[in-house]
């Protein structure tokens, strides 16, 4: 179960890195891509895609450093539910805009497996 936890974890850790990171530090190519995909749906402003991005940044990085060092691992578990948050939010976004929700429904139950797996 650890093993399986800790590839979850990886994974979500590398996902989440490279999305934040993209909404953080290349917001025009993230616009575009939204609208392509929802043409006609005006996207989340700058500010609240920024807010995502440093979210999703720091819930990545929580999921695995407390963890490997040891110290407050009890974090690596509030990153998960803080990123199962976000998801769960993301799915409703995409639900009223009438858009597929699949991606963001994978990763909370991804995010919930590592909350229930590592527990309080």
């Amino acid at each position: 179960m650890n093993v399986a936890l800790w590839i979850v974890q990886g994974l979500l850790a590398v996902g989440f890195l490279l999305v934040g990171g993209m909404k953080l530090f290349a917001y025009e190519k993230y616009k575009k891509m939204t609208e392509a995909r929802s043409p006609g749906h005006p996207g989340p402003s700058k500010e609240l895609v920024t807010f995502i991005g440093i979210s999703e940044v720091a819930g990545a990085c929580g999921l695995i450093l407390p963890a490997v060092t040891g110290i407050a691992p009890i974090l690596t578990t509030l990153a998960a539910v803080g990123l199962a948050t976000i998801m769960l939010l993301a799915v409703i976004f995409h639900l009223r805009r009438r858009e597929p929700a699949s991606t963001p429904v994978i990763l909370f139950v991804l995010a919930a497996f590592v909350v229930v797996g590592r527990g309080f």
